[in-house]
């Protein structure tokens, strides 16, 4: 086990466990199987940066569920997933800024020579792995098209 993150989540589930904090560790354990399942999926020791993309997208699964059980009006659900984001979030990197993610993206704008929503896939390739686990991607993708389509 050579990930710093990995070894956050196996002393987080510790303590979790010792503190009787239920909820918490079921979350802790959801990262974890997640976790192993890509390690024996694909035979490989998981660093740092997969592990963030991972806990990304399970981010992303948690939102869309959200905006699914608002819709059918299943507040308590949503407010399940809502818990769990914030836990998972623990574990990632501090939050960009909006100011952050906006100097982020005139600088792959500026970089790439993007000019038109044409252009929105050579942006976003330069974005996406400074953002990854620290923004939601979905959000910071319509930023882009707004900037691109002005």
């Amino acid at each position: 086990m050579s990930s710093a993150l990995k070894n956050n989540l196996q002393d987080a589930m510790k303590a979790a466990m010792k503190g009787g904090d239920k909820e918490r560790l079921g979350v802790i354990r959801l990262i974890m199987s997640a976790l192993k399942q890509v390690e024996v999926d694909e035979r490989i020791e998981l660093d740092d940066t997969r592990i963030i993309d991972i806990m990304d997208k399970m981010l992303k699964q948690r939102r869309e569920s959200i905006s699914q059980f608002d819709k059918a009006g299943r507040d308590d659900l949503a407010r399940i997933e809502r818990a769990e984001i914030k836990i998972i979030q623990t574990f990632l990197p501090k939050a960009l800024s909006d100011d952050e993610i906006e100097a982020i993206i005139k600088a792959a704008i500026s970089q790439t020579g993007a000019e038109s929503i044409k252009d929105m896939g050579k942006v976003m390739g330069l974005v996406r792995p400074q953002v990854v686990g620290r923004g939601d991607v979905g959000e910071i993708s319509g930023k882009i098209k707004a900037i691109l389509s002005a």
